[in-house]
């Protein structure tokens, strides 16, 4: 009787076992995602962020990063990476007062240092437009994996111009 017991008890254990795997399986897109740590900017110094503009709708060539140089139309902005997109694109019409008219096109990218070969890469990572809401407007910094030393390159498209397709950077 005492054998029976402890089987049907074996049966149970297995059973909930079975039952928490599948709770608390995690699937990899899970994984990927990192929750964003809040931020308190009260008590976090805020990073420098190089921001590289064009007002042609195109980012800049990869050449232009090169062997040290930078290209001319730099803005330097203190921030935080829990910076938004919609929030960057504040302060950038703060100082070009064209982009402020609505319907302006910002894409944004991040250039960055490539590893594995000399030069630099460059990742789209959203855009946002002025007057409008948007799905990219609360993407931040961070979420795109931004890390400090990165640039930000934003290509403005003026209204009424389409800003140009899947293609949009110019090849280097």
């Amino acid at each position: 009787m005492l054998a029976a017991g402890v089987g049907g008890q074996s049966e149970r254990l297995a059973g909930r076992r079975r039952k928490m795997a599948v709770e608390s399986r995690v699937t990899q897109e899970e994984i990927k995602k990192e929750p964003e740590k809040p931020i308190d900017r009260e008590k976090t110094c805020p990073l420098l962020l190089r921001v590289f503009t064009t007002n042609n709708g195109r980012h800049h060539r990869m050449d232009e990063f090169s062997r040290g140089n930078v290209p001319s139309s730099e803005l330097q902005i203190y921030t935080w990476m829990d910076a938004t997109l919609k929030e960057l694109t504040s302060l950038v019409k703060e100082v070009y007062p064209e982009a402020r008219k609505k319907g302006t096109h910002f894409n944004f990218a991040i250039v960055f240092t490539d590893l594995k070969r000399p030069g630099y890469r460059v990742k789209e990572i959203g855009s946002t437009m002025s007057g409008r809401k948007g799905t990219d407007d609360s993407m931040t910094l961070q979420s795109q994996k931004f890390q400090i030393g990165d640039y930000l390159d934003i290509a403005i498209t003026p209204p009424n111009r389409a800003p140009p397709t899947s293609g949009r950077m110019r090849p280097y």
